[in-house]
């Protein structure tokens, strides 16, 4: 009995232990895998019907797994890899390696998958259990942007040059010396949805692609520090205002080599967007945007001449157009398609004919004063008869997502997902089943198999709670009012471990306020990272508001900042300190602030703009003035420099530097070419002039993030900061 005693007691101080465990800033970076929800390895669809698989380990081996989309059962074992490299030495390859680790496997045809081993592509057939190899022709240096066409030519680009590889072929298709002609790669620097530069027809016989020409466009030196003597690297930069890039779109017909431009006409200085072929292979739609980005044109381009066609709609607005997706093709018709569009207040699913004419509006829209409507926030496709299109959506004003299907006759929209938490989808090619990937605040992940009627088939995987062994931070989801007293505005708050209301605690908000971004979501942790986590261990109140101007909140709520950056945020971020200084647990003297990119923009904008709001504010990669910022994202927002001068001179961050109070440090990559060295430089000068101090970190040859090892000790940086310093 007392052996036994001593045994609980041992057990009882070991679980006591792992439970009081901290985080430290190296286990949120280094660790990140380990400490996030765990899911399955390459989870992915057979092509053409029911069977899905993925990687796993099993008795020490990694193993692929398949199972059938309508089994209950557990998946069955098809290949270990130390079968798959028995298999690779026995045809005694050269060049050919042992693997340590499952490659990326690519399912090509329902019984086989390739993956790559040094020099040879290797393709494994489920039924004869053969594996053979195909010698990978060598690619030029450099080659990336790979884009494969439906019957296996491949396109990638090195350098500024496009090239495709066909068989052990390698044939380029342009040949310009000029580095500032670019082929086949993304353009209008990744705004629009655009995320790549080639586009294949259907039929895998024609390569449309961008040609950007940059010539125009204004040198601007990066200065790569890590050489001796240093060196000035130039890259094309367009800022607000100044000369843009010209972009045109051109067809290469692969078995002929004629390439063909689109005559995509004047002005050059347009954004040509969401390219789409036809289904025949004949035709290209692509949504023109004018430079004010108030005018959309939806054209049509004969793909074999170039020449324009036809208009078949337009899209206005007094502020401005956002297209982010092609247009889809209903299934075997030339006439009708699907697009998106934020026309009626939040971004829906609309039928179109080639006429230009809207047949029907297939998903809800915002309603009068607020409510209803469906924000499509991703599109699936529709089923081979064109009966029904699956999506997923927040319902309006929420901050779940949920998959939906949609009866295309009559617009019936039903949910065919959980809708207490946040899921991802991944459909078979038939639409008949899906992967349904399922968070919430309470459940860090669940990964199911559902068929298209919304009914659960099979659970794959339940992580445990990875944060289970460390000290627990509670987490509250809420809404307060916004600055104009009637908008709703999320908030997610992080309360310390070992919370007490009847102390008081210092805060940190984390702040974005940015176009195109939402933090909060009824997901594990509200959308967190783990970094805010960890400051509430480290003893924070720690705050997030989503306030107007930022994502997935329909088209008012997004345009309410249009030619005034930072006043409407500022005035709801007030409202989120506001509300923190309600709490009796919060210490209203200890606050603090901070911010990357558009959130360091609106960390120095708070901490010189309502000086004294909070004592201390950490601001990386920060916009200071918008003038310095690129044209397509900047004067989509502001218009121009010379349209909109009081908006740039109001929300220029130079005038407000000598109202700073408290502790504020700004952090910069040197080599960021996004949110350019020279903003936080500018600033530091303007400070240095007006005899204000405040504290700089840079982290030399890192980009707009900071990556790599290196993030631990930036995450430390800013750690300390505002512990020392709140």
């Amino acid at each position: 009995m007392k052996r036994f005693l001593t045994l609980t007691l041992v057990l009882f101080y070991v679980v006591s232990i792992a439970q009081q465990k901290m985080l430290s800033t190296s286990d949120i970076i280094l660790k990140r895998g380990q400490l996030s929800p765990q899911g399955l390895s390459q989870l992915s669809w057979l092509p053409g019907g029911k069977q899905y698989s993925y990687v796993d380990v099993i008795d020490s081996r990694f193993t692929v797994m398949v199972n059938d989309a309508d089994s209950k059962s557990a998946a069955k074992k098809l290949v270990t890899l130390n079968e798959l490299n028995e298999k690779t030495a026995a045809l005694k390859l050269q060049g050919a390696e042992l693997l340590e680790y499952m490659p990326f496997l690519t399912w090509v045809t329902p019984t086989e998958f390739t993956y790559d081993n040094g020099a040879y592509k290797m393709r494994y057939n489920t039924k004869t259990k053969k594996v053979t190899a195909q010698r990978i022709p060598a690619l030029p240096a450099g080659a990336a942007n790979f884009d494969e066409a439906p019957t296996g030519t491949m396109a990638f680009t090195s350098g500024n040059n496009l090239f495709i590889a066909k068989g052990e072929q390698i044939i380029p298709i342009t040949n310009d010396a000029d580095v500032n002609i670019v082929n086949g790669q993304s353009v209008h620097r990744d705004e629009f949805g655009i995320h790549k530069g080639t586009f294949w027809s259907p039929n895998g016989c024609y390569l449309a692609y961008y040609r950007m020409d940059q010539t125009m466009v204004t040198d601007y030196p990066i200065i790569e520090v890590g050489e001796q003597p240093a060196r000035s690297r130039q890259i094309k930069y367009p800022m607000a205002g100044a000369k843009s890039h010209q972009v045109t779109l051109i067809v290469y017909d692969v078995e002929t080599g004629k390439q063909t431009t689109i005559q995509t006409g004047e002005p050059k200085e347009q954004y040509l967007t969401n390219v789409a072929w036809t289904p025949d292979n004949a035709a290209i739609y692509i949504a023109v945007l004018n430079r004010d980005q108030n005018h959309l044109k939806m054209n049509r381009y004969n793909a074999g001449t170039g020449l324009f066609e036809e208009t078949f709609f337009e899209e206005k607005d007094e502020k401005y157009v956002q297209p982010l997706h092609p247009m889809v093709f209903m299934p075997g018709r030339l006439d009708q398609f699907i697009w998106q569009s934020e026309t009626e207040g939040c971004n829906a699913l609309y039928l179109y004919n080639t006429k230009g004419q809207v047949v029907s509006k297939l998903t809800p829209t915002q309603q009068a004063g607020g409510t209803g409507g469906i924000i499509v926030t991703d599109f699936f496709g529709v089923d081979a008869k064109g009966e029904f299109a699956y999506y997923e959506g927040v319902p309006f004003g929420d901050i779940t997502r949920v998959i939906y299907k949609l009866k295309i006759a009559d617009a019936t929209n039903m949910p065919i997902s959980r809708t207490n938490g946040v899921v991802r989808a991944t459909f078979n090619d038939s639409y008949t089943h899906f992967i349904s990937n399922f968070s919430s605040p309470e459940t860090p992940r669940e990964i199911d198999v559902y068929n298209n009627s919304g009914k659960l088939i099979n659970n794959l995987k339940t992580s445990r709670n990875p944060l289970q062994d460390y000290k627990a931070c509670s987490m509250k989801l809420f809404t307060i009012k916004a600055a104009d007293g009637k908008t709703n505005l999320w908030c997610r708050m992080f309360l310390p471990a070992d919370f007490d209301s009847t102390k008081k605690y210092p805060s940190l908000t984390y702040v974005y306020n940015g176009p195109n971004a939402q933090l909060i979501t009824k997901s594990w942790l509200g959308g967190s990272d783990l970094f805010l986590y960890y400051m509430a261990q480290q003893g924070f109140v720690v705050f997030t508001v989503d306030g107007r101007g930022s994502e997935n909140r329909g088209k008012e709520f997004e345009q309410a900042t249009f030619r005034h950056l930072g006043d409407e945020e500022i005035a709801d971020q007030k409202k989120g300190n506001e509300y923190l200084r309600t709490l009796s647990y919060v210490d209203g003297k200890r606050m603090a602030v901070y911010g990357w990119s558009y959130g360091g923009f609106m960390t120095t904008s708070l901490m010189t703009r309502t000086p004294g709001l909070y004592k201390t504010g950490v601001a990386g990669g920060p916009v200071i003035d918008w003038s310095y910022y690129e044209i397509m994202y900047t004067e989509r927002y502001m218009d121009t420099p010379e349209q909109n001068p009081d908006g740039y001179k109001n929300s220029s961050l130079f005038r407000y530097a000598d109202r700073l109070e408290g502790n504020l440090l700004l952090i910069h990559g040197t080599s960021d070419d996004v949110v350019v060295w020279q903003h936080s430089l500018a600033y530091l000068k303007t400070c240095v002039d007006k005899g204000v101090q405040l504290d700089y970190f840079v982290y030399p040859l890192h980009l707009h993030n900071v990556l790599g090892k290196d993030r631990t000790h930036l995450m430390e940086k800013v750690a300390r900061y505002i512990i020392e310093h709140t």
